[in-house]
């Protein structure tokens, strides 16, 4: 299997004066220019002191930059440590402290909220915005910095050239990431992921759907997240492509206006993204009375879904070969008319302990309700007597697995069963061509619109922690969180507590410690205790 890094070496030495990755309507990088700043940023860890197997800790919004300071740190050898810009400031920190990240890349508003103190490995902090210090831990440090340029210059005498572009691929086995899945202070989970890791998702993705130096792509998703990292930077970028960030949270308008004007070869999204489309593009016109008519006598429905394809891609752009959808299910109604449509989709599956694919298949071999089959470098089961028609937890072992998580041997002994195969936490079963089926979710991630990974029991302990707050369950309701709460009422009312003053106060402190995505929209107050089963665990499928 060919390292990720030789094919980025490749695709820098063949599209030296080519864009790859640019902010859209803004800063442009070539893959000569990425290089020259890897180069220059190689030589800033070297006069830092930083050694191969560091952490190199990333916490920035999106951004070409972000793309160009994750290279620089991996191609170093040392670790890099994405962290959601949208984490709480208590959150990054402990995060850079419990990875002992000794760099730190981040935004100026993300650093100004930020105590170095709870730091205190950290020697530099630079920022994204020119990759210029915005803390150094001594006087070395910041000449290093301020000399840069110079440096470069002399060790470089002739100009940084595509013949001086060579990365190390003699790393497959050592850890090149941490990636943690939640924002949590305490016991936190870092995903381990190895070289190898990285090089057998871009090897698939390249295989199955290749990208060349003439293809573009818009980047929507977190870039701290495995998926977007994966598929809208790495993937892409090692196939020549260029990358265009929007840089924050698209609205419907922004993203199509992007997606018009770059005409990305590849839309990467989550089902929620796809299904409001569809309800405000497509479900309008086609449950009007003529439409539905027209649309069940045969031949004529051929030309209308057509149409309906036809007007959905050039929404995107026009050059779409391939919508891939990840993170949850999509909506039965409306793959059913996707499919009606022949709109190019298909739905794979994965988490970040696998880099982040297991599952994936071509939209005109993907089967309907699955979400496709076990890529090449990972075998999949399902723990059942009978994995065909008895539901039991999907498990997988391969190349692209995690190695276990960082500085959490608890958690790393549970996520393995005895003979080696990770425990995803899900609920499924198999075909007999080997598509697999989800059935359910051990696990109550909930998947935002525009990637985040949010985790109800986190909100719950900061709800139930609350005065008169006897327990709570936080659902998704059509995109937006709503925390169930059942609440101690005849305490409160000897108290003389205003239940409507007090709902609004559980809401805005719960708020105060969570970041954007997780804030919750709404409390509705229960009557009655959750259900609960013989283990006293609620029964949260009754409440979504």
């Amino acid at each position: 299997m060919k390292h990720y890094f030789t094919r980025l070496e490749e695709q820098i030495k063949a599209n030296w004066n080519r864009p790859a990755l640019g902010n859209y309507r803004g800063e442009l990088f070539t893959f000569g220019e990425i290089a020259t700043n890897i180069a220059k940023l190689h030589l800033l860890y070297e006069n830092c002191g930083l050694k191969k197997g560091e952490k190199v800790a990333l916490c920035a919004k999106n951004s070409a930059r972000w793309g160009i300071a994750f290279f620089s740190a991996n191609t170093y050898e040392a670790v890099v440590v994405p962290i959601l810009a949208d984490f709480h400031p208590d959150s990054v920190n402990s995060l850079v402290d419990h990875s002992e990240s000794a760099i730190l890349f981040t935004d100026s508003d993300i650093w100004a909220k930020l105590d170095i103190s709870k730091m205190p490995r950290v020697k530099a902090v630079v920022s994204t915005a020119d990759f210029k210090l915005l803390y150094a831990a001594d006087e070395k440090i910041q000449k290093a910095s301020d000399e840069l340029d110079s440096a470069f210059a002399e060790k470089y005498p002739d100009g940084f050239t595509a013949a001086d572009v060579c990365y190390p691929t003699d790393n497959a086995k050592d850890l090149a990431i941490i990636n943690y899945t939640s924002g949590t202070t305490s016991a936190p989970k870092g995903v381990m992921l190895r070289y190898e890791c990285i090089s057998a998702n871009v090897t698939f993705g390249q295989k199955r759907l290749p990208s060349y130096p003439e293809d573009k792509i818009v980047s929507m998703l977190p870039m701290a997240h495995m998926y977007g990292m994966m598929f809208e930077l790495i993937y892409p970028l090692c196939g020549g492509s260029s990358i265009y960030y929007l840089g924050k949270t698209p609205t419907p308008a922004l993203l199509l206006g992007a997606m018009a004007e770059v005409k990305p070869y590849l839309v990467i999204t989550v089902p929620l993204v796809m299904e409001k489309i569809f309800k405000s593009k497509v479900a309008p016109i086609i449950n009007k009375p003529v439409m539905k008519v027209l649309c069940a006598i045969p031949g004529l429905n051929q030309i209308i879904f057509k149409k309906v394809r036809n007007t959905l891609l050039n929404a995107f752009g026009g050059k779409v070969r391939e919508i891939v959808m990840g993170g949850a299910a999509l909506s039965p109604e409306v793959e059913k008319w996707f499919r009606k449509f022949k709109l190019p989709f298909t739905v794979g599956y994965g988490m970040t302990e696998a880099a982040p694919l297991m599952a994936y298949e071509d939209w005109w071999e993907f089967a309907p309700k699955s979400c496709g089959k076990a890529i090449d470098t990972v075998e999949v089961r399902i723990d059942s007597e009978d994995p065909y028609k008895k539901v039991g937890e999907i498990q997988a072992r391969g190349m692209n697995i995690m190695s276990g998580y960082y500085k959490n041997e608890e958690a790393t002994k549970a996520a393995f069963t005895e003979d080696g195969w990770m425990r995803t936490g899900d609920l499924g079963l198999l075909d007999k061509k080997g598509n697999i089926f989800i059935k359910g979710r051990s696990k109550n991630m909930i998947l935002s619109a525009n990637g985040q990974n949010i985790y109800p029991e986190e909100i719950e302990a900061a709800v139930n922690n609350q005065p008169y707050v006897v327990e709570s369950v936080v659902v998704d309701r059509k995109a937006s969180l709503v925390g169930l709460v059942y609440l101690d009422k005849e305490k409160m009312q000897a108290d003389g507590v205003d239940l409507d003053v007090h709902v609004a106060m559980i809401k805005a402190e719960v708020n105060k410690s969570m970041p954007t995505y997780s804030k919750i929209a709404k409390i509705e107050v229960m009557d009655r205790p959750f259900e609960k089963t013989p283990k006293m665990s609620i029964k949260r499928f009754m409440y979504q």
